[in-house]
Parts: C-alpha cells; structure tokens; sequence
C-alpha cells in the first residue's frame, strides 16, 4: 500500500463537506470521469446571492457583486458600528490569502489553502516547504501551525463562496467540456508523488496547486513541465473571474488536488 492509499484509508472516517469520498475525488478515475463538486450549504445559504449572480449578463458585474458580496457577508449581522471598514475587511478577506499564496504557497497563507481543501474535499496535503506524513503523528507540526496562524475570521465560508462562484463561471464559459488543458511547472519534481503504469505517467499533485493555460508561461516555473486534463470541477480560481487589478497572476488556475495522469513535455 502506498503512502496516497495509507493517507485516505487513516482518513475515511472523515466525511468531506461535498457528498463524495475523499478517494474517489483524488482518484485518476475522477480527473477521467468528473462529476460536478458542491460544498455542502454554500447555495443554500446564499441562495438569493447566486440568483442574483445569474440574471446577470456582464462578466464585470458579476465579479464586482461576487467580491463586494464576498467582504461584506461575513459581517452583515454584526452591529454596524461594529463592523470594519471596507479596507479592513480586505486586508482580513479572500483576496490577501490569494495573494499571499502569489508570493508563496509554503506561507501561512498556502497552509490556510491547503488546509481548506483538505477539509471541504479531504484531499491530501502532500508539501509545505517540505513533505509531509501520511498519519496525524508525522505530520508536520509546522504546517498544522501555519494554517492556525494564517487563519482569517470567516475565510473558509469566503473561499466556500468563491470555489462556487467559479464553478458557476467555469460553466458558463466552458459549456460544452468538462475539461480544461493546463501546465503545471516545477523545479523540484519531489514536491509531488509520480508513479508509473502501462499508460504513462501519474502525478499525485498537493491538496491545491498552481496551473496556468499558457505553456511558454509554464516553462518560466520550472525545468519540468507536465500538460494536464483538469476537470472543471476541480478548479477553484480562473483568470479573469475577478474584478480587475485584485490579482496579477500569469495565467495562474488553483486547482484540486490528488492524482493526475499527466503528459510531461519536453519543450
């Protein structure tokens, strides 16, 4: 058995917050035949929000209303006089996680990451900084430290509300596949666990991981560089779902862990 199948199997008792097994969303079966993923609750909570979202027309409009909606929902049942400053609640907000991710996926801000898609999906953080255990006594007291210390008041129902607004984006923009090809860089192909079969080369990526659409972009990323069917339904972020000048990424997709049957190019 290896390490991926000792992580879940020590795991499964843990149901994750979409309805279907950890395994099964980490498996290359997944990424072959996806399914779309729910968080459990989030339209139901916020139902009247995500019709408004679809009697909209103009990406613009949507993105503004998701972000402004995203920053000021949290605090909507709070005394007004109680309530922080626009710019306070994003300095707290989704956006400051995203960009600390930018500067670095091994910050607090990736650990806060990483752990969100291991409690909403149950998929594997398999790097932070370094490689982690497979069993709660080998893991990394670090990593467990950083996503406590990097955790923002309300942040996982702000990435719950944008996980689902992109997925309704993904929709609406890719309505007749439920794939996007992406590239994924890397310097050090240790950061992630590859195994072989008759068909080629599998990847298990971490909990949540950086691709782009562009391959020349890819190539600025890493000295190995692998060419990847990512089910839509494993995407959390995609370019231009934001209102603009919030982030500058270089065509930069997060997406859903666990593995992937993977191409690896060679220029």
């Amino acid at each position: 058995m290896d390490i991926a199948e000792r992580w879940y199997q020590n795991h499964q008792a843990i149901p994750t917050q979409c309805r279907i097994p950890a395994r099964r969303i980490s498996s290359v079966d997944f990424q072959q035949h996806p399914v779309p993923l729910e968080i459990e609750w989030v339209r139901q909570e916020h139902s009247g929000f995500f019709t408004l979202l679809s009697g909209m027309e103009d990406d613009l409009k949507r993105a503004q209303a998701f972000h402004h909606y995203t920053l000021a929902r949290f605090w909507a049942n709070e005394d007004p006089e109680q309530r922080p400053e626009e710019k306070e609640r994003a300095r707290r907000g989704y956006i400051a996680l995203l960009r600390g991710w930018g500067y670095d996926s091994n910050s607090t801000a990736g650990a806060v990451l990483k752990g969100w898609a291991e409690q909403r999906f149950g998929l594997r953080p398999i790097w932070h900084g370094h490689l982690l255990g497979y069993d709660e006594e080998e893991q990394d007291i670090s990593y467990l430290g950083a996503r406590m210390r990097g955790y923002l008041t309300g942040i996982g129902m702000q990435l719950d509300l944008l996980y689902s607004y992109c997925q309704d984006e993904m929709r609406r923009r890719h309505s007749s596949t439920e794939h996007l090809t992406l590239y994924r860089g890397c310097y050090d192909p240790q950061q992630h666990v590859i195994r072989k079969d008759k068909h080629g080369e599998i990847v298990e990526f971490n909990a949540i991981s950086s691709f782009t659409d562009d391959r020349e972009v890819a190539w600025e990323f890493g000295s190995t560089v692998w060419r990847v069917l990512v089910p839509l339904s494993k995407i959390v972020l995609a370019p231009e779902i934001l209102p603009p000048g919030y982030l500058h990424g270089e065509r930069e997709y997060l997406v859903l862990g666990g593995e992937y049957r993977v191409e690896p190019l060679l220029y």
